[in-house]
């Protein structure tokens, strides 16, 4: 078994910057759900906010997702590893994207296929997801894609949804760091 190693994308020996974050929440679209990024005093932030499943009929999401203004070659690596330092126990989702459209003339994003992964946890836990664990989506449906284009990341989000009803309310989740790892633990 190889040893592991680590590159911090945020968190760890980079320090969080909400410059690099956005909101994408179900309000482009006309929900209510919200979200909000905090950077707290140790270096970890926390994704938090209110999933909203009235006002879409039991459809909405929430998400924070890095700006246009980075992209990463993780070609090196396994995988994405989140370090969760806290949770409420709903499911989340880290959403990895290799390519984005320009912005409609109303200003909104133009969809592309996601690549996801579904997690959940109530305590501090790592979540190592590797490349192979991430499934192809396009607007929240599964499909048949070409592989990730893993030069070219472009985005990561971290995204919780109400899987038409099944959660809703408020939400937390506190991410110590996101790294590429490359190797076994």
């Amino acid at each position: 078994m190889a040893p592991s190693s680590h590159r911090f994308l945020f968190g760890g020996d980079q320090r969080w910057s909400l410059t690099y974050w956005t909101s994408s929440d179900d309000r482009v679209r006309g929900g209510s759900s919200y979200s909000t990024l905090t950077i707290l005093p140790n270096n970890t932030v926390q994704f938090h906010g209110h999933l909203d499943i009235t006002t879409l009929g039991r459809a909405g999401f929430a998400s924070q997702r890095t700006t246009d203004d980075i992209s990463w070659d993780l070609s090196d690596a396994d995988g994405l590893e989140l370090d969760v330092a806290g949770s409420d126990g709903k499911v989340y989702t880290l959403v990895v994207k290799d390519r984005l459209l320009p912005t409609r003339a109303d200003g909104r994003e133009q969809s592309t296929i996601s690549w996801e992964y579904d997690f959940q946890t109530v305590e501090r836990a790592i979540v190592r997801v590797r490349w192979e664990d991430l499934r192809a989506s396009y607007r929240g449906r599964k499909v048949d894609a070409e592989p990730l284009d893993l030069r070219n990341v472009k985005r990561i989000s971290i995204m919780v949804r109400s899987f038409f009803g099944r959660q809703e309310g408020d939400f937390l989740l506190d991410v110590a760091s996101i790294a590429a790892f490359c190797g076994d633990r």
